[in-house]
């Protein structure tokens, strides 16, 4: 897979990947990443994130199997697998 930004992606998605994250605490952290918007719109074009709707009506955002392979692939495999899928 071709990242632009694959150092950046990955944590993005190995941070997401420990268990959903709420959508605004996800911008809140990664708002003095440069660039931010180029690291999530890169995370989602490649299907590596996604954002959910859980039971109390908040957005989450989750690592996919996807992003979870790739974070494998990468060797960065996460010890909460199952709590960051989608």
């Amino acid at each position: 897979m071709d990242l632009e930004n694959r150092s950046l992606v990955l944590d993005l998605v190995e941070w997401v990947a420990t268990g959903p994250r709420p959508y605004s605490s996800v911008m809140e952290a990664w708002r003095t990443s440069c660039p931010r918007l180029a690291i999530w719109e890169e995370a989602l074009d490649h299907d590596l994130i996604t954002r959910i709707v859980d039971g109390n009506g908040v957005n989450q955002v989750v690592a996919t199997e996807r992003g979870l392979a790739l974070l494998e692939e990468a060797g960065r495999p996460t010890l909460h697998r199952g709590a960051g899928r989608a």
